[in-house]
């Protein structure tokens, strides 16, 4: 996984999204694992139907991360019903993600959803598509960003709010030691997430930053860590398949330190009924692809600027703990939630 991405052609790939006859016909056609510049292939064969119109959804997501299986599912059962053509592209290198989104503009499409990781890569393209007349809105990071880089909306949780949340959450467990981990150096909203918890958690907080690319390189760390301080008694991971990473680092360390994570999977759902998570965080990465993407249909078609554009449209924090797992598990079985 820590294989370097090959040559980027010119443009992005296309990936197209068909009008279908109904958003459950298009969950049913599934999607396949990541690569770094496009997650799978074509949703549908036929011509989108409708409006005509192209949105490019543009996002820092790794290699093989289902976290954003459930943002593109989201985006394209909104494409599906809103009649318009979607083109999804990832690229966890920031200097790739820009190019994508100067790629968009060379493509002249009709709106681009884009997340906002690393803000100050961004500018310059975002830039460019403001000043050829292509609506931007933002989603899943840079909730401290958007209106200053000129997006239209903003979608995603408010990392920040949700880090306090979880220290909250931890005062009531009484933990007293907190090992924060962060998967990913320079990413703003995994930055803000632990600084939350650090912010209202009584106890001690502090982070450990791995390479979340590298499962066997996350687990020695994490044990080595554990190994070296008993007194850590709560892991807080930034990503589903990191707990699941501390839960194996835990029992290997010898440690009787708890897991709670940030954001939500089916095997998350599974490790949270049979209490080897406490919690997860899910900030419902579904509903932001959705919303991203109809927002641009709905700026395009009506003018629409949801809240007049003043404040971004909060998705999350939600709470998922073996109380109501139950309530969301279906919905995570069918990687929507």
């Amino acid at each position: 996984m820590n294989t370097p991405p090959p040559p980027r052609a010119s443009s992005f790939p296309s990936v197209r999204v068909a009008a279908l006859t109904s958003v459950a016909l298009l969950l049913l056609a599934g999607c396949s694992g990541s690569g770094d510049h496009a997650l799978g292939a074509s949703a549908g064969g036929a011509k989108a139907a409708g409006s005509g119109r192209k949105v490019v959804l543009i996002t820092h997501a790794g290699k093989d991360d289902a976290f954003w299986e459930r943002v593109r599912k989201g985006a394209e059962a909104a494409a599906a019903k809103d009649g318009i053509e979607l083109t999804y592209v990832n690229d966890a290198d920031s200097a790739g993600q820009a190019q994508l989104v100067r790629d968009a503009v060379a493509e002249r499409v009709d709106g681009i959803a884009v997340t906002l990781a690393k803000p100050a890569a961004m500018r310059a393209p975002v830039r460019a598509a403001r000043a050829a007349g292509i609506p931007v809105v933002g989603l899943n990071s840079g909730i401290d960003e958007w209106k200053a880089q000129g997006l239209l909306e903003y979608f995603g949780q408010d990392e920040s709010v949700a880090g306090t949340a979880v220290g909250n959450k931890l005062d009531e467990y009484r933990a007293r030691h907190t090992l924060c981990v962060i998967h990913e150096r320079g990413n703003v909203a995994l930055e803000a997430r632990c600084a939350g918890v650090k912010k209202t958690f009584d106890g001690d907080t502090e982070n450990l930053y791995v390479e979340g690319t590298d499962p066997d390189a996350v687990n020695a760390a994490l044990t080595a860590r554990l190994r070296q301080d008993t007194s850590i008694d709560e892991v807080v991971t930034n990503g589903a398949q990191f707990a699941l990473d501390a839960v194996k680092s835990v029992k290997e360390a010898g440690s009787t330190a708890k897991i709670a994570t940030f954001d939500l999977n089916n095997d998350i759902v599974a490790a949270v009924r049979k209490g080897q998570v406490q919690f997860a965080v899910d900030q419902q990465p579904y509903l932001q692809g959705y919303l991203a993407v109809d927002a641009l249909w709905l700026y395009r078609t009506n003018g629409n600027i949801t809240g007049g554009g003043a404040a971004p449209v909060l998705t999350g924090p939600a709470f998922v703990t073996r109380t109501n797992v139950a309530a969301v598990a279906k919905f995570a079985a069918a990687g929507t939630r």
